[in-house]
């Protein structure tokens, strides 16, 4: 279920008179707006609000024969300046990290029509503080920001009190409820408006109070826009107990993955078979100078066939290489696909050539990064004449490891935290290829690496088939 898509639709729905249904018994809307001018003109003549410059004083209903979208009979539309008494501009002066007051910024604003309150900035200019206070139902709108969400607009439910800064409006409604005027302005067709008035600059959209002034608002009776809001708190809530359901189960398949190789490299994924060739008889047959550890020496207890073995006695020696031809395939930590544990190299002039490509890799080598805080940053290459950056460990198996088996142990919790530890450098921490050398790699006999790849890729697509069907 996507939770972003069903808030949506239920916004929609809410904004065209199809969440609740309508009560003929209700006062229309448009004798609503009639008391909002009303009000309006008393407030402009008591000298608290100045009339927009054009506005002009009158009792007429406006009736628009372009609406975006048609509503229920006892509705009507009308523009934001219509039913506001103020569209104004926030503090141009820089805040501070201690103060009088908080200052909501654009980043206090969430893409879900509330306020965040961590991160906070603060201002002690009691001038600003009685000129921009904001009062509970102000609404603050996000005049400039990028072209996504520009526009994005927030309740201030007088959490703690806050004035405002000046990349945001505060839109303070008059005689209609405020939450379901923070409901239009979430709502997809508010989205495609902001999108569609919006201007263009280097890196950022803006939309300015004249322009948020025009918008179109489908104005429902009073009464049903609190029934309105009811029913909008009791569906918001219920896809919030299913976003944070579906944060948990991704975490616990997140866990559960990384428990799974926790049990491989242990040895307790699958049984062993004692006709398996114990690992160490294949580490003597590459190398016959290959000398184990004592065994008191292991991190762990392992299975009877598999042994402990550094990484120098199980990875060849890495080899340099420079691009030839024209072009050649590079990877660098760009090029790691996290989700899939893939290389996706990208193709690369010779004549721009990174100084930093020279690892020779194959198919099947797995990439390994030193540097933090890419230290997870770990994929197998699936294809030749790829050349590596030195930023990598190329582990490239003398025959002793399957490649598949090589990844899952280098994904492994026990190998990402070990090497962790050896982290040196206070800008760019990393590790170095000594510390790989020496790191003591659980093996177990080739057999036994092909059926543990095996039942790690056999539960691994029964967990993506479940994540798949959270993010669908």
């Amino acid at each position: 279920m996507d939770t972003k898509k069903l808030r949506q639709k239920i916004l929609d729905l809410a904004i065209r008179g199809k969440l609740v249904p309508q009560d003929p018994a209700d006062e229309p809307a448009s004798v609503l707006l009639e008391r909002i001018k009303a009000e309006k003109e008393q407030l402009i003549k008591e000298g608290k609000i100045k009339r927009s410059k054009k506005s002009s004083k009158t009792t007429d209903t406006p009736h628009y024969q372009n609406v975006p979208f048609e509503v229920p009979n006892s509705w009507v539309w009308c523009r934001l300046e219509d039913i506001v008494c103020e569209l104004k501009y926030g503090t141009s002066e820089k805040s501070s990290s201690v103060g009088k007051r908080v200052v909501l910024r654009m980043g206090n604003i969430t893409n879900v029509g509330t306020i965040d309150y961590s991160n906070l900035v603060y201002s002690s200019n009691d001038e600003d503080i009685e000129q921009y206070s904001l009062e509970k139902d102000d609404l603050l709108f996000n005049r400039t920001n990028s072209s996504e969400w520009v526009g994005k607009t927030a309740i201030y439910k007088e959490e703690q009190p806050a004035i405002y800064a000046g990349y945001l409006i505060r839109v303070r409604p008059l005689l209609i409820s405020p939450d379901y005027l923070n409901t239009v302005m979430n709502s997809g067709y508010y989205r495609d408006w902001c999108y569609n008035v919006k201007t263009d600059a280097v890196n950022q959209s803006n939309i300015n109070a004249q322009k948020l002034s025009q918008l179109m608002i489908p104005i429902p009776p009073l009464k049903e826009q609190g029934r309105i809001v009811t029913e909008m708190d009791k569906w918001i809530s219920l896809i919030d107990i299913v976003k944070n359901a579906k944060d948990d189960l991704q975490t616990i398949i997140k866990q559960t993955k990384c428990k799974i190789l926790d049990f491989a490299i242990h040895g307790k994924l699958v049984p062993q078979d004692p006709k398996d060739e114990p690992a160490i008889e294949l580490l003597k047959r590459i190398n016959p100078d290959f000398t184990p550890c004592d065994n008191g020496h292991y991190p762990f207890d392992v299975p009877s066939g598999w042994i402990f073995a550094q990484g120098k006695c199980i990875f060849a020696s890495m080899r340099s290489t420079k691009p030839k031809g024209d072009t050649f395939l590079y990877a660098d930590i760009d090029s790691i696909d996290n989700h899939l544990n893939i290389v996706r190299p990208k193709s690369i002039s010779v004549s721009l050539a990174p100084s930093r490509a020279s690892r020779h890799t194959e198919n099947g080598d797995v990439l390994f990064s030193m540097v933090r805080p890419y230290l997870r940053n770990i994929a197998m290459i699936e294809c030749n004449e790829c050349i590596a950056s030195t930023g990598f460990y190329v582990c490239h198996s003398n025959g002793t490891l399957l490649p598949r088996y090589c990844l899952n142990m280098m994904l492994s919790d026990y190998v990402v935290n070990g090497l962790n530890h050896f982290m040196k450098g206070d800008n760019s921490p990393s590790i170095n290829k000594s510390n790989l050398d020496d790191f003591l790699f659980p093996i177990p006999p080739l057999a036994e690496q092909q059926r543990i790849v095996a039942k790690i890729e056999e539960t691994f697509s029964i967990l993506d088939s479940i994540q798949n069907s959270l993010e669908a």
